[in-house]
């Protein structure tokens, strides 16, 4: 099998209604945007399609540099590929949230020519795990228990907060909704890495008295120095490595100092399908949590296929919230229905995207 033609179709963008925010000071859901859809086509009449954000500087990166590389490569050889993306990478220091859109397209070229669904493909572990609800930044701590009353009504088993950003609303928040909710309900926070080692250390103990099952990226992951003195500090079982650049590589330093209780893994920040696999088996060498970041197709398969994961995460924002169409009413996400990732599954019910209709058959 040869990779005959790479095209991008680009795609006007609806944001997130209603819109939201991240922390005191962090930017949130984006407004309309444009995107993408990477299209590879084989010699065999096998098409790949991925998704990928900021569609303009995607194509500029497809047209200068991707598409000669690909053209002509056999789309099986997924090792091969996802090394040469980062011999390029190289030169120019790709959008580490870009670089992943070839490999997941490759996946879905692969799990169609296997006739099998990709988390399969992988090698497959279970068909279905619980979902989380991960809260976006609500206004207040009120409206926080509230949104975690229509979450448990909905079947979501546990909660992920996303709060305020400052150390002691937030353990505060902590508290109250611990109180709230019971000592049975699992509850995990995610500082968006807004606060520095002091306040890290405060938060994290407050957080571990109010009973959370994990502590995630507190503070920005440059420093793997200033998490082995937080995790020396606090005993918060610590989930690191969600946006430090260099996928297997730099969550094998964070394992390697000690400080991680589990690993961030996800395709679109890791390196795809390849490199979150990677990711999850270096955890799991060191008896390690490998917790998948984020929700969508991608996210759901990684979760099918890896074994040490324990949540599907799933966003919920807006109030009053809905749950996530991939949540069934038992708090559960399936494995996605191939073969492939499963767009086709899913436009078949939406409709195919504007500029993709020639190439899905």
């Amino acid at each position: 099998m040869k990779i005959t033609n790479v095209d991008v179709v680009l795609e006007e963008r609806p944001g997130f209604s209603p819109s939201f925010v991240w922390r005191k000071n962090l930017p949130g859901s984006d407004g309309s945007s444009t995107g993408a859809w990477l299209v590879i086509e084989t010699d065999a009449g096998i098409t790949g399609f991925a998704s990928a954000p900021r569609g303009v500087i995607f194509k500029d990166y497809v047209d200068r540099r991707f598409r000669s590389e690909f053209i002509g490569q056999d789309p099986l050889m997924r090792e091969y590929l996802w090394e040469r993306v980062w011999e390029l990478d190289r030169i120019e220091r790709f959008a580490p949230n870009m670089t992943h859109v070839f490999d997941v397209a490759l996946w879905d070229i692969g799990a169609k020519a296997a006739n099998l669904p990709v988390y399969k493909l992988l090698g497959g572990y279970r068909d279905s795990l619980p979902a989380y609800a991960s809260t976006v930044t609500y206004s207040s701590i009120e409206e926080f228990l509230d949104i975690a009353d229509q979450a448990l009504a909905l079947g979501y088993p546990a909660i992920k907060l996303h709060a305020f950003g400052d150390a002691k609303k937030d353990a505060l928040l902590g508290e109250k909704l611990r109180a709230h909710v019971g000592d049975d309900v699992p509850l995990m926070y995610d500082g968006s890495a807004g606060f520095d080692l002091e306040d890290a250390v405060y938060l994290g103990n407050a957080l571990y008295d109010s009973g959370f099952a994990w502590y995630e990226e507190p503070m920005r992951e440059f420093s793997i120095t200033a998490y082995k003195w937080l995790g020396q500090r606090v005993k918060i079982p610590l989930l690191l490595g969600e946006v430090t650049d260099g996928a297997h590589m730099s969550a094998g330093d964070f394992a390697a100092t000690g400080v991680a209780t589990s690993l961030r893994t996800s395709t679109f920040l890791r390196g795809g399908f390849t490199g979150a696999m990677r990711i999850a088996h270096l955890a799991d060498a060191y008896h390690l949590r490998a917790e998948v970041h984020g929700m969508g197709l991608e996210s759901a398969h990684l979760c099918m296929a890896i074994k040490n994961t324990t949540y599907y995460e799933s966003l919920i924002w807006g109030n009053p919230m809905k749950r996530e169409a991939l949540v069934d009413a038992q708090g559960n996400v399936h494995g996605p229905k191939g073969p492939g990732v499963g767009y086709e599954t899913i436009w078949a019910q939406s409709g195919v995207p504007k500029g993709l209709e020639k190439y899905v058959k």
